[in-house]
This record gives C-alpha cells, structure tokens and sequence, in this order.
C-alpha cells in the first residue's frame, strides 16, 4: 500500500467525520446516516493501515477517530447488573466450559502426580529425612500438630481472606503466564502438586492420611478445580501464541486474553468460596463426614454451574469474550 496515495484519497472523509463529531448542535437525519457511514469507512481504512502499513501516527489519529464515532453511535454504554447477571450466567461458565478438554486433562495429570509422590514420599522414609529432621516432621505430623493446627491459627475471618488472596493471586499468575508458552503455569502447577504430595506422604507414613483427607478435601476440591481450570486456560492461551487456528494471532489473542480476563474475576469469586469453607468448615467441629459433604456439595455445585449453565451459553454462541459491539472493528481473514 502507498501510504501516501492512501491518506490523499480518503482524509477528505476523515475530515468530514470529524467535523461532524464536533458539532455542538443535534444531528439531523441525513447527517446521522452521513456519520455512521463514514465511522464504518474509517473502521474499515484502520484495519487495512494495521494490516498493510502500521504507520504509528496514521494508527494513533484513526484509532482516536473510530473510538470517538463508535461513542457517538453506540452512545456511552454504562454497566449495570444486566452485565454482572449475563457474565455470570453465560459469560464466565461459558469461557469455562469451552475450556474444559484443557482444564480436565490438566487436573487428572495433576491429581495423578500429586498422588504418585505422595506413595514415593510415604513409602521411602530416606526421602522423608531430606525434607525434614524426625523431630520436625513428628511435630508436623503428629495429633494436633501442624497440619492439624494451621486451620485454626488464625480468626476465621482473616483466614479465610488470607487464602483467598494467595489463591487468587496463583490463578492470576496462571491466566497471565499462559502467554509465554504455557511454561510458567507448568511450573506453579508442580509447586501446587509438591506441596500436596508431601503433605499425603508426610500423614500416609504416621498412620494418619484420613485426617489429612479430612482437612484437605472440605475446601480442597473446589479449591483445585479453580486452580486447575486457571492452568487450563493459561495453557489455552499459550497454544493459541503456537496455533491461533483460522484466525489471526493478534485477533485469537485478543479474544482468548478477554476471555481469561473474565475468567480471573470468575475464579476469583470461586475462590472467596473455597476460602470461606477453608475458613469457617474445615476447622470447625463439624464430623469429619459432614465436612466432606459440605466439599463435595460446593464441587458438585460448581460442575452443574459449568456443565449446565455454561454448556448452554457456549451451544448458543457465548464464548467468554466482551460483546460484538465493544469490540475493535477487524477485516474478514481467509481460512
């Protein structure tokens, strides 16, 4: 493209359109219709300047111009609990359900490695002295120890914002370290899976691995599967860097990193629900069983939420990503 060539022929039509958002008075009908055919052409001579010649000033005024002409036409859209009732009814089980052939596989892999270190901790007590000393893992492991007591250390209250913070900032740290390949969010995943497995090799060898179970599982389950879904996508995200599909990277990028966007505030809301069971059931004085229960019932609750809500969303087209209408204007690509 002749960029020159280019800004001759059509800053007529920029000018005109700007001309026409700076007008103070009401637009009458033919100057509306004027507009909204001039903010399509300028949306239209973006694409083709960032396809065909970024020029960074010719980008900056366009990108400035299609923003201001898309306010004008739309009007300025302002949330409501409209937005907040469809992000959680469609848009957030949606981007998960999508998500699940890499969540899944990811929690059965994690699960599985966590537990196989466990047996080899438990089962080989020349590896339970490299973690620790005898005296330090009897301390650990022993009835009202440390394992048991570190539920109960803290005011439930603040406990239970504590995890919620940690856990939140690791799926974060999920979701955004997708990009880079996927490989730090192996990593997080491992540190997860290792501290789980020595907690189960630790309490396997005394003889007491069901109340580490009973402690473990209450918030446990629905704790992981929101980490397990963070590293899913965030591995989603970074095979769509390698493979973007029929689209291109930048456009599959853009609409995946939306779409993991929403879902870090999803899986935060989860977590706050994972960390009050954490907080408040898992050192209660509830029976083992029905602490258990209360886990189970919130995983349960969690994959109908999913599995139902959002396999129905994503079935009539919902994918996670923002509205059609508050997104950058693009070109058709060829398959």
């Amino acid at each position: 493209m002749d960029l020159d060539v280019f800004v001759s022929a059509h800053r007529a039509e920029w000018d005109r359109l700007d001309a026409l958002l700076r007008r103070r008075r009401r637009l009458n009908g033919a100057e509306a219709d004027e507009l909204v055919a001039l903010y399509q052409r300028a949306a239209t001579h973006l694409s083709l300047v960032r396809s065909s010649a970024p020029d960074p000033q010719l980008t900056g005024r366009l990108s400035q111009l299609v923003a201001r002409a898309r306010n004008a036409v739309t009007g300025t859209r302002r949330s409501s609990w409209r937005d907040v009732t469809r992000f959680l009814t469609q848009g957030f089980p949606a981007a998960v359900y999508r998500s699940r052939h890499w969540w899944v596989p990811t929690a059965l892999v994690s699960t599985a490695i966590a537990v196989l270190l466990g047996w080899w901790i438990g089962a080989h007590p020349e590896v339970q002295s490299t973690i620790a000393a005898p005296a330090e893992l009897r301390s650990l492991t022993r009835p009202g120890g440390e394992y048991e007591t570190y539920y109960s250390s803290h005011p439930a209250a603040s406990f239970a914002a504590q995890v919620w913070t940690n856990n939140a900032q690791a799926a974060a740290m999920c979701l955004v370290l997708g990009i880079f390949l996927g490989i730090p969010v192996l990593w997080i995943l491992l540190q997860n899976m290792l501290n789980l497995g020595v907690g189960i090799g630790l309490m396997s060898s005394a003889g007491r691995l069901d109340t580490f179970l009973g402690l473990i599982l209450p918030h446990g389950l629905l704790e992981l599967t929101a980490v397990f879904v963070a590293a899913g996508t965030g591995l989603r995200l970074g095979w769509t860097l390698i493979d973007p599909g029929p689209r291109s990277r930048r456009t599959a990028l853009a609409e995946e990193g939306r779409a993991a966007l929403g879902m870090a505030i999803g899986l935060a809301l989860v977590l706050f629900v994972s960390g009050a069971i954490e907080g408040f059931v898992t050192p209660s004085g509830l029976p083992t069983w029905a602490r258990i229960g209360i886990g189970i019932a919130a995983e349960l609750a969690f994959l109908t939420y999913v599995y139902v809500l959002g396999g129905r969303a994503a079935r009539s087209g919902a994918t996670g990503d923002v509205e059609e209408a508050e997104r950058s204007a693009t070109l058709p690509t060829a398959a």
